[in-house]
């Protein structure tokens, strides 16, 4: 588990939330930029996983919560108010992998990597991986395969994602924040998985981006839809999310793994802040819905150096529709935009 926090004056508003450890990196910079703007705002926000992020905002133990995965039906109904997705960023799952002395990009098909982590494939020279590798050396050492433990929207991502390229995987393992894994050892968080990738020869396993590149881990090209082996980058990514658009429904909640397009990278996702639609706190609430607004406008110039994409411009709409039906005690905590300067992200509130 990470934690980050600012602190503020005497007079500070603290506002507590948790979850996701997808997004965290961006998270970090995102409040610690934030405190320059509102230094008597105080943001402590917990990577413990979406799993756990779901729990607390249905429970009421945080002023939001942080997934990677959409809140089921269930969930939802079984959460004491109205929860509402706020799309933050969208980010890549990649393949990062562990071959001492193994140079050049890794190519993985998507029958390569459906059978490396159904534990079908079990060494890294099988000819299902030798096959799309020509002219690298692949060792003849097992696979060690590494996944999250904790309840995780990197997993739902990811295993969102194999279900959709491979039918065996659908029917035994499907989709999930916690799945039971045909074989593999686990880690807790990004960073735990991350830090198991890094220490075993031979292990590959799956991590938000940002943490393979800040971990110097290597990561497979991945085979998309229409049968290219596609790198993960910002346009990629956005490429990936451009289709989903069209389509995505009023609530917001979408998958866009495995997207149409020869350039769409096939593992991505949105990662969202989980808030109740009605407030119990008139400061607290007010407090929020500036930070996010913030983030959503201001604070996606941050996304791009830390390996995010950030949100498309028509998407930006929608969210900002999401943002100004919060309210308290019936009233909106915004205003209606008479004067609005998105640029610097100034806002009237109600009084």
């Amino acid at each position: 588990m990470s934690t980050v926090s600012c602190s503020g004056g005497a007079d500070a508003i603290s506002l507590q939330g948790a979850g996701a450890t997808f997004p965290y990196p961006l998270y970090s910079k995102w409040i610690a930029e934030y405190q320059r703007v509102k230094p008597n705002v105080r943001i402590d926000y917990q990577s413990i996983g979406s799993g756990a992020g779901i729990r607390q905002i249905r429970e009421r133990t945080v002023d939001f919560g942080a997934s990677d995965a959409p809140m089921s039906d269930q969930d939802l109904q079984a959460a004491p108010g109205k929860i509402l997705h706020i799309p933050t960023v969208i980010g890549a799952v990649v393949v990062s992998y562990n071959m001492p002395g193994v140079t050049g990009e890794l190519k993985l098909s998507r029958e390569a990597i459906a059978g490396i982590f159904l534990g079908e494939i079990k060494r890294w020279n099988d000819a299902k991986l030798t096959s799309a590798n020509q002219g690298m050396q692949l060792p003849d050492i097992p696979i060690v395969v590494v996944h999250r433990t904790d309840g995780s929207g990197t997993t739902n991502i990811f295993t969102d994602y194999l279900s959709k390229i491979s039918p065996a995987w659908a029917e035994r393992v499907g989709k999930g924040t916690s799945v039971n894994w045909p074989t593999g050892i686990g880690g807790k968080g990004n960073e735990g998985v991350t830090g198991q990738i890094k220490q075993i020869p031979g292990a590959i396993g799956y991590v938000e981006l940002a943490y393979a590149e800040q971990n110097k881990l290597p990561y497979a090209s991945i085979e998309n839809r229409a049968g290219q082996f596609i790198k993960p980058t910002i346009s990629s990514t956005t490429a990936a999310a451009a289709g989903a658009l069209s389509t995505m429904p009023e609530d917001l909640r979408v998958s866009i793994v495995d997207a149409a397009g020869q350039q769409a990278y096939p593992i991505v996702g949105l990662t969202y802040l989980l808030v109740y639609q009605e407030q119990q706190d008139q400061a607290k609430g007010r407090a929020m819905v500036e930070f996010i607004w913030w983030a959503i406008h201001d604070g996606q110039k941050y996304a791009a150096d830390l390996f995010y994409a950030p949100l498309p411009p028509e998407l930006v709409s929608r969210v900002e529709d999401k943002i100004k039906s919060i309210t308290y005690q019936g009233n909106r905590l915004m205003a209606k935009r008479s004067t609005f300067d998105v640029l610097h992200s100034t806002f009237l509130l109600v009084t």
